[in-house]
């Protein structure tokens, strides 16, 4: 990872500053989040703001979240180094990096083909292994790889896509913002014998998630 030396600064002052400072105490998340170079996960012209408390555009009217949420996410999955963790939205596949750091398996849906291609191009070029890239529904889960143990979901649905639950392994546990299309309440579902606790995490606001089981298109879901 020769090309992310000269941004080791940037990162180490955004765990520091942005992550550290706000809460997030997962030592495999925070030690993750220091190495993933994150300025090779957003489009050309965006290098320079990479590691600003921020969203980025990441085209298709999709984008990467802030360096923030992202970490409060990765740590509330709980990750092992064994898990299986299913990530719904691939987007800039910079959160299926972490993952990829911190998991034993990670299978990522992406609904649109241009941005499939261009995550796998990115976790390439950022020397990242161990993650496979799907198009598809990601409100639909991907069945062939479940049971999961952890599901994290990168983009806003009205309700948890039901799929979903059902893919995840007893003990699993699911990470999603869920409400409106403008803004919504982060969750957290842990899996009990076949029931779900739900645990709120606070306020966000996503791009929202299309698909079968999230919203269709424009109008209602």
């Amino acid at each position: 990872m020769a090309e992310t030396d000269p941004c080791q600064e940037e990162r180490e002052e955004m765990v520091e500053f942005q992550i550290l400072a706000r809460g997030v105490r997962n030592p495999r998340v925070l030690a993750a989040m220091r190495k993933i170079p994150r300025h090779l996960f957003v489009p050309k012209g965006y290098e320079r703001a990479a590691y600003e408390d921020r969203p980025l555009p990441i085209g298709e009217g999709q984008t990467i979240s802030q360096p923030y949420i992202v970490a409060v996410m990765t740590e509330q999955l709980d990750l092992a180094p064994q898990d299986r963790v299913l990530e719904v939205g691939t987007g800039s596949g910079y959160q299926a990096a972490l993952l990829a750091e911190l998991a034993g398996t990670v299978i990522s849906v992406e609904r649109l083909e241009d941005l499939a291609d261009r995550a796998q191009k990115n976790l390439a070029r950022a020397g990242v292994a161990g993650v496979r890239v799907i198009v598809g529904d990601g409100t639909e889960g991907y069945p062939p790889g479940a049971p999961y143990d952890a599901i994290i979901v990168t983009a806003a649905s009205p309700t948890v896509p039901e799929p979903l639950i059902d893919q995840l392994a007893e003990g699993g546990r699911l990470v999603a913002p869920i409400g409106p299309r403008d803004c919504q309440d982060l969750i957290k579902l842990v899996k009990h014998e076949g029931q779900v606790e739900k645990i709120p995490l606070g306020g966000v606001c996503f791009v929202p998630l299309i698909g079968q089981f999230g919203w269709r298109g424009e109008g209602s879901p």
